[in-house]
């Protein structure tokens, strides 16, 4: 019997997939729920499984973008499964196959052709000569007998222009100088990711605020406490985790920046699903983590180690990457000093962090080295204001300079004590 492997549905919305790879050989036999193949569609890469026992017979080839329902490829249930020695015979066979097809050095014989003592070689006078004018063999042509090279000849070769060599010559005799080019198709992935940012740019009023975190108190939370932390918990202690923590109090004090529009309305999250930026080898992708008001700063490590490890290796699902209220990216970890993210439709803001340096800044009139952080929120203007953006960075800054308010959800612990 043939069964016939159908591509599915990778999520709403999601019309066609591009097989990325194909992990089993035409021609292979497969057991029911081997994985066969990978598919790549315009939020994640999926594996598609062997539905029975059978010989493999592929249809689409790798690279090829086909519709959703598409026959893949077909399991001939009705072959027999190879035996062990049988397989063993076919990787005997193949190994002779690659011996006997490799190329065999000549064996070297006594009969071998070598060069004459006297062709090429130079007098002692000429070599000498040679030598201190810093003339080549090859710029000399040899009169002596059997091809000698005298002391006119160099004499000789020295009165001709000299042959300048240019470096592109060189380097292009040497292979390093290349005008290749190479042309790659765009996975599914860059594909709708460079559509929507494009029409983000396009359809939304973005603005972008600056400020500047001191990060002190956290990096001195860290360098106290993240041996022990991780000793208990099994996960590091980070910047992200106060980096949420500080966002979603922050969300909650201003509402818009966790909203988003829907036609003619807007809607509100009373809750915070936070996306997290991760550069995986496919693309940009934002895993989600959901609730994160609600969680505390080990299960904020968990599930940033958990969800970015999964996009990193291709297997997160799309249900783990959409829904999300609000992101944060990081372009500190690759040297980022200062940028413009953009927003993460539809949401309608992204607070972008950058790398730490240390800088020179006034406090209390006089000037001190500070571990600095720049940070960034982009925000669509149309549903949020200037106040809400700049009040919102800087309650984020303010809690990330004083841990401490993230326990009172960014309101001072006195008045929280005193119920001012």
């Amino acid at each position: 019997m043939i069964v016939e492997i159908k591509v599915p549905s990778p999520g709403e919305s999601i019309t066609e997939v591009q097989i990325a790879r194909w992990i089993k050989k035409d021609g292979d036999y497969v057991e029911k729920d081997e994985e066969i193949a990978e598919i790549d569609s315009d939020k994640a890469t999926l594996t598609l499984a062997a539905e029975a026992d059978g010989v493999l017979h592929i249809k689409a080839q790798e690279g090829d973008t086909i519709a959703v329902g598409t026959v893949a490829c077909t399991i001939d249930t009705d072959a027999a499964k190879p035996s062990a020695a049988a397989t063993a015979t076919k990787q005997e066979t193949k190994s002779q196959k690659e011996t006997e097809t490799k190329p065999v050095a000549p064996a070297a014989t006594s009969e071998k052709k070598t060069k004459s003592y006297a062709s090429g070689t130079p007098s002692v006078a000429a070599e000498k000569l040679m030598k201190e004018n810093k003339v080549e063999p090859s710029q000399i042509s040899a009169t002596g007998k059997a091809g000698r090279i005298t002391k006119g000849d160099v004499l000789e070769a020295m009165k001709q222009p000299a042959v300048v060599t240019t470096p592109a010559t060189v380097a292009k005799t040497d292979g390093v100088v290349s005008r290749e080019v190479r042309r790659e198709k765009m996975t599914m992935l860059r594909k709708k990711l460079s559509q929507r940012l494009v029409a983000v740019k396009q359809e939304t009023a973005m603005l972008t605020t600056f400020n500047e975190v001191d990060m002190s108190a956290i990096m001195n939370i860290r360098k106290q406490y993240k041996d022990v932390f991780k000793e208990k918990h099994g996960v590091g202690l980070g910047f992200m985790s106060f980096f949420t923590k500080a966002v979603c109090a922050a969300l909650k004090s201003f509402p818009a920046v966790n909203a988003q529009i829907d036609g003619d309305e807007i809607v509100y999250n009373n809750y915070c699903d936070i996306g997290i930026a991760v550069s995986a080898p496919k693309g940009l992708m934002v895993p989600v983590i959901r609730n994160a008001e609600s969680l505390t700063l080990v299960q904020i490590e968990q599930q940033v180690l958990e969800l970015a490890g999964k996009a990193r290796d291709g297997k997160i699902t799309i249900d783990e990457m959409t829904g999300g209220t609000f992101t944060i990216t990081n372009g500190g970890v690759f040297g980022s000093m200062l940028s413009t993210p953009i927003i993460n439709p539809p949401q309608s803001a992204i607070l972008g962090m950058h790398n730490i340096v240390e800088r020179p800044v006034a406090v209390n009139g006089s000037v001190v080295i500070r571990p600095i952080m720049y940070v960034a929120l982009s925000y669509d203007h149309r549903i949020i204001d200037g106040r809400e953006s700049v009040s919102f960075l800087v309650k984020v800054k303010q809690m990330l300079e004083d841990p401490t308010k993230m326990l009172f959800e960014g309101n001072d612990p006195i008045k929280v004590l005193l119920h001012l």
